[in-house]
């Protein structure tokens, strides 16, 4: 019998099956038969440790287990969200002054140009008629409606003006945009803004007070200065023909309760 076995062991044909119309394949020969001795002491077998791999790697831990869970999605507390606007609405209220003055700035420089416009037009005027217009003395024109009407050739609304027969257009303001509340142009409409009265045709500044003008009516070449002497605004007479200034943002100038002191004021003038 030990004969048999050696010769078995050491006869690779013997271990394998031979079928005719198939490939080969690898058997496992069971050299004992049915008195094998218990498997107790020698590990488990091939098979059962297999199946008892696959088990463990079908089984999954906790970890496994949440992560398969679905994952909620990400969202903002309460907390969060009040803390967001909190900074939003400290940011806009340390960016809304700066934002104010750049806007307010603007407006003083398209001031400036309107007021350079306003004296070179009235010089333009003198040039073509050796005269200035309306004017018979040095007297400031805070209500520039008719003033205005001469120079754009109008008479309210309709063309034409007998002190401009020749129909020259000096200037030529935009209309505003809003006639009921009339800044930056020609009002379209007479309307009280803050208790001051703006006459159709007035020329109004960005912040919709009439344009202030003194024009040389005694032709001496003097006009003197709304504003008090060596404050800002130069000497108290000024060797011109024409000035014109804005009340600023305020709205106030020396004529209507503003300061006479132009450091103090935020006026604007054409002289400087």
């Amino acid at each position: 019998m030990i004969v048999k076995i050696a010769s078995v062991l050491h006869n690779p044909a013997a271990m394998r099956l031979r079928i005719i119309g198939r490939p080969l394949r690898r058997t496992r020969v069971d050299l004992w038969g049915p008195h094998a001795p218990p498997r107790v002491g020698f590990g488990a077998s091939p098979k059962h440790a297999s199946s008892k791999k696959f088990a463990i790697a079908r089984a999954r831990s906790p970890a496994r287990e949440a992560r398969a869970l679905p994952r909620k999605e990400p969202a903002f507390t309460l907390i969060e969200l009040l803390v967001v606007i909190a900074i939003i609405a400290i940011l806009i209220g340390l960016l809304f002054p700066a934002f104010r003055a750049v806007q307010d700035q603007a407006k003083r420089t398209q001031a400036k140009n309107d007021l350079t416009q306003i004296v070179n037009a009235v010089n333009a005027f003198y040039t073509d008629y050796g005269k200035y217009p309306l004017v018979t003395d040095d007297t400031p024109i805070t209500t520039n409606n008719t003033l205005f009407d001469v120079l754009r050739n109008m008479t309210g609304t309709t063309p034409g003006n007998a002190s401009n027969p020749r129909g020259i257009v000096f200037i030529s303001p935009p209309y505003v945009k809003d006639q009921n509340l009339p800044k930056s142009g020609i009002a379209t409409l007479t309307v009280t803004v803050n208790g001051v009265t703006i006459p159709i045709g007035s020329f109004t500044d960005p912040w919709g007070t009439p344009y202030r003008v003194a024009i040389d009516g005694t032709y001496d070449n003097q006009i003197t200065s709304p504003y008090t002497t060596d404050t800002g605004a130069g000497p108290g007479t000024l060797s011109v023909g024409v000035i014109a200034w804005s009340a600023g943002r305020d709205g106030r100038a020396p004529d209507n309760g503003g300061t006479a002191t132009f450091s103090a004021s935020d006026d604007i003038i054409s002289w400087q």
